[in-house]
């Protein structure tokens, strides 16, 4: 017989208000380049167990091939194209798909099409809304040695190059 597994039971007023179409929890979407970041779910409503976050892509582009040592990860499109890579294997994926990317695994993805939206999920939350909010304040994209350093200081490591186009 299998024990039941234990799971957390967040109290009533963890509940959040709704978040609307194209707004975050945290108010405006906040700009990252030509694209708008989004919270969905906090962090702080799940007890650090899980954040959701949208993407709304205005031009095509990724991040560097990177892991999170601590986090398991899920993409949803919910429009345009991605490749995405996890270790060796490449992807593509188109409105209503979804992947998987399990903790610890070398990840990355490339908007392919003009525009693009994801919907995307970190569990636990870690440190990824302070990541998103810190590429935010950037006035461009980070240098190599600049992404290196901000993934770093929010949990995750760079290990190889973005996807060429």
């Amino acid at each position: 017989m299998n024990a039941a597994v234990p799971f957390a039971v967040h109290p009533p007023s963890a509940v959040t208000a709704p978040v609307r179409a194209g707004r975050s929890h945290a108010g405006a979407p906040l700009p990252v380049g030509p694209d708008l970041w989004m919270l969905n779910v906090p962090a702080a409503a799940t007890g650090q167990a899980l954040s959701v976050m949208s993407w709304h892509g205005h031009a095509p582009g990724g991040p560097p091939l990177h892991l999170h040592p601590d986090q398991d990860e899920v993409f949803i499109v919910e429009a345009g194209e991605y490749r995405f890579q996890c270790d060796d294997q490449l992807f593509l994926l188109r409105a209503g798909d979804s992947l998987f990317l399990p903790r610890g695994r070398p990840h990355t993805f490339r908007q392919l099409s003009a525009t693009g939206r994801l919907r995307f999920l970190y569990t636990p939350a870690g440190r990824m809304e302070d990541f998103f909010a810190a590429l935010s304040r950037l006035d461009g994209p980070p240098a190599p040695e600049q992404a290196a350093t901000l993934f770093a200081a929010h949990g995750m490591r760079v290990v190889g190059l973005p996807l060429a186009a």
